[in-house]
């Protein structure tokens, strides 16, 4: 497309809808070498819609989680709406302490995951009020920057103070309001007689979306960082006006309801009705992530045992952000579709047949050299290791069997793994730990039966009364119907056996409680004293002999069974042939983008800027300085070559000559006098942010001297 024009100006064309060239750029950059562009593609769109589908999944869990919380607040606002219009006597005692309605809003400690919910209770809560303002502690230092933030959100007006000449005042249309409470009290009071008469106009027609005197809601997002004194001060300020205005306030806690009761005295403390609201804490959060989307068979991508552990110890160790865990479970997804070429088979079964007999031979060259493939190659008769090894159509339906076992494997493994995780999350000290993904990682790591931990579980599950067995073999059983796979029948059929039979013991113990109460009225009967010395012989020897009885008989039985299913079904999965198609196992690569190390960074940039800078002229050796880094990489790598206390006049010689080393020769005695000067300014420059870096700093012993503050290289 080309614009004539006489005279010189700027023409924007807005780009076609049809095509996304973002979108081919980033497939092609999935190709770098490994495979053809037709496959890049491919893999590139399998994962964009894996992670389409995961993205949604999440989403619905954070609705989930916030529903019943959100119904709760909104059933708190419109119990304080009624109140204010009259209907119970409670506002009205309210109104004479001058009480505000309050919900103390616990969400945990990390602020980041809370944009969500807060958007999710704003849209809420439209359904009652249309009046919202959502404060946050930045835009607020003072009492007149939060009455102007309030004023300027509930009349949807701009807040700009740079235009007026006093802060006090908001524009609002062609005129300046003062920002005090007096002034939204008569707001309200002119919105709500407009919408009243509005609502006669139309003579009760048709209802109205919100009621005559909807409440005003004043959410303080992270009320932990508002200064008290602000705080103070606009909750004295609402109390005196409560009677004209409805007004509600929402703190936003991330650690504790107590802290209301720190940053604010009894005397203020005491103007505010508050109840408690507690959302789902941020490990029940991932619990819940991790069940939906790792333990399921839904999604075929799967974490390997030490990537998922990198995840988690940056969830529980770092910053307990639910939303950070699952960037960081994109991340994997993103490393494992570009660096394995296979991972186009990575998608659902029905799939990943048809992918199977499209391979190309490399492709095939690629199934071939995988660990687990080698391995199981070795197990097959040489006849098979031939037609493995040589003939594609034999290799393609070979590897369409393994992803269906593979499949399976994943569904009976899950469903295993919580019937385990029943026995296991309730046994003292939880040796196997309390949450699933502890047993999840035990699983991955190796055969967990081989280890202490699970022989300590048995025999505490050996221990277990009967109403808890009974317990937990209806949850298990509950957890393999609603299994897919077809192996598991049979596990259902015993479990349900056993619960019979648990009943059947239930049924014979009364008849035994009947007859030994009988017995023991024949014992009182008696009066020879021959007989009953007889009689209590035979039931010490009884005693003595701790025979099993048939309930602990049974239980052990129970716990055997559920060994055998363990033992058959929880194999790790690197164990499986072609897990490699599926499991993201480098966790390097993630730690590396993930684990905050700036030091190591910092090195890296400094001691070789082409790893960031990705510039030909900056490539040298390792041992060696090239003249075109950076002033700051130049003297960086002079001063690693000097000990405690460096020589300013020394190491500007040096740097001298590395710069000057392939500058042409100047005869000009002058001009050589600039470039001296030029160079001691890049020097100087240079050394001075060295030392904001904290690499170096100045030394009293010598004046023309500085000290290293590292040692040992980086």
């Amino acid at each position: 497309m080309s614009t004539c024009s006489v005279s010189k100006g700027c023409f924007v064309f807005k780009p076609s809808p049809k095509k996304r060239r973002v979108s081919q750029k980033t497939a092609v950059h999935f190709s770098e070498g490994k495979n053809d562009l037709e496959d890049s593609e491919l893999r590139f769109y399998t994962c964009q819609s894996l992670w389409n589908q995961i993205k949604l999944e999440t989403e619905q869990i954070q609705e989930d989680l916030n529903k019943q919380l959100l119904d709760n607040l909104v059933s708190f606002l419109g119990r304080s709406h009624s109140e204010f219009q009259g209907k119970t006597t409670d506002w009205t005692c309210r109104m004479k302490s001058r009480e505000i309605p309050t919900a103390a809003l616990v969400l945990g400690v990390n602020v980041t995951d809370h944009e969500l919910t807060f958007r999710n209770l704003s849209e809420a809560l439209q359904n009652i009020t249309p009046y919202i303002a959502l404060l946050e502690a930045k835009d607020c230092p003072g009492i007149k920057n939060l009455m102007q933030k309030l004023m300027g959100q509930l009349m949807n007006c701009s807040t700009d103070v740079v235009s007026l000449e006093d802060d006090d005042y908001v524009q609002v249309s062609q005129n300046r309001i003062r920002c005090s409470m007096k002034s939204v009290v008569d707001w309200y009071e002119s919105v709500t007689k407009k919408t009243d008469s509005e609502t006669l106009s139309k003579k009760r027609t048709s209802s109205a979306k919100h009621q005559q005197s909807p409440p005003v809601v004043v959410i303080f997002k992270d009320m932990e960082s508002f200064t008290t004194k602000v705080l103070q001060d606009f909750i004295v300020i609402s109390s005196q006006h409560i009677r004209e205005l409805p007004l509600v306030l929402i703190f936003g806690i991330a650690t504790s309801p107590m802290i209301i009761h720190s940053l604010l005295p009894h005397s203020v403390s005491s103007l505010l009705c508050i109840e408690l609201f507690q959302s789902f804490s941020c490990k029940e959060h991932l619990s819940t992530i991790i069940d939906k989307l790792l333990l399921t068979s839904r999604f075929p991508f799967k974490l390997g045992e030490k990537v998922l552990q990198v995840l988690i110890n940056i969830f529980l160790y770092h910053d307990f952000s639910v939303w950070n865990f699952i960037r960081g479970f994109q991340l994997c997804i993103v490393e494992h579709f570009y660096s394995e070429p296979l991972s186009v088979l990575c998608c659902q079964l029905t799939d990943a047949k048809k992918r199977v007999n499209s391979l190309s031979h490399e492709q095939c060259e690629n199934v071939r050299r995988l660990p687990s493939f080698r391995r199981y190659v070795e197990r097959q008769e040489a006849e098979k290791q031939i037609a493995l090894l040589t003939a594609d159509s034999f290799l393609k339906e070979t590897t369409q069997k393994l992803l269906e076992d593979l499949h399976v494997y994943h569904e009976n493994y899950v469903s295993v793994l919580k019937c385990l995780h029943v026995f296991t999350c309730s046994l003292p000290k939880y040796p196997l730990g309390k949450q699933i993904r502890e047993l999840h990682c035990a699983c991955l790591e190796n055969r967990v039966w081989e280890t202490e931990d699970y022989e300590t579980s048995l025999q505490l599950a050996r221990m277990l009364n009967k109403s808890d067995l009974e317990t937990m073999l209806q949850q298990c059983v509950e957890i393999l119907v609603s299994s897919s796979g077809n192996e598991l029948d049979k596990a259902v059929e015993k479990l349900k056996e056993f619960l019979t039979q648990f009943q059947k013991l239930e049924a014979e113990a009364f008849q035994e409680q009947d007859v030994s109460v009988s017995s023991q009225k024949e014992l009182q009967k008696k009066t020879d004293l021959y007989h009953l010395q007889k009689t209590l012989l035979e039931l010490k020897d009884s005693r003595r002999s701790k025979k099993l009885t048939k309930f602990e008989m049974l239980r052990f039985e129970v716990v055997d069974y559920i060994d055998s299913l363990v033992r058959r079904y929880l194999v790790p999965a690197d164990h499986k042939t072609l897990h490699e198609i599926v499991y993201f196992n480098t966790a390097s690569v993630l730690r590396g983008h993930l684990n905050a190390a700036p030091r190591i960074a910092l090195h890296t940039a400094l001691n070789n800027p082409y790893s960031y800078l990705k510039n030909q002229a900056l490539k040298c050796d390792s041992g060696s300085i090239s003249s075109k880094a950076p002033d700051i990489c130049i003297v960086y790598k002079l001063h690693l070559e000097c000990g405690r206390l460096i020589n300013l006049v020394d190491w500007l010689e040096a740097f001298s000559t590395v710069v000057t080393a392939v500058d042409e020769p100047n005869a000009d005695a002058a001009s050589s006098d600039q470039v001296d000067d030029i160079i001691h300014a890049r020097f100087i420059r240079a050394v001075s942010e060295l030392e904001l870096l904290g690499f170096i700093k100045p030394s009293k012993q010598k004046t023309d001297h500085v000290a290293r503050l590292t040692w040992g290289g980086c």
